[in-house]
């Protein structure tokens, strides 16, 4: 069932999506995470500037490295327990959330 997009509304093989309700729902603290992430890169260039000791630099780029990994872990998380783990989902959807969290997995982890 493809129409006309709106906007927070993607189109997909599957019909027309409107914005994850889980990543709505849970916006200020994944908002907040990022902030944190920005803080922990913003610390790897302030490092940097002050020519702190490669040991020190690296171990700020896996606080850095930490903290993004743990937002994505979260939000695909939440994907698996709202697209494919939810029970009231029929087959056909469950299917194409699990497609679709493969799909999403794939281009992470490469």
């Amino acid at each position: 069932m493809r129409g006309r997009l709106h906007s927070g509304q993607q189109d997909t093989p599957w019909g027309i999506e409107t914005a994850d309700v889980h990543t709505i729902a849970n916006k200020k603290k994944l908002i907040a995470r990022v902030r944190r992430v920005r803080g922990q890169v913003e610390a790897v260039e302030r490092a940097l500037e002050d020519e702190r000791g490669c040991e020190e630099v690296m171990r700020t780029i896996a606080a850095a490295r930490g903290a993004i990994n743990s937002l994505a872990a979260k939000i695909l998380c939440e994907q698996l327990e709202a697209h494919v783990a939810a029970p009231e989902l029929k087959s056909k959807e469950r299917k194409a959330g699990a497609e679709e969290l493969a799909a999403v997995m794939a281009r992470f982890l490469v």
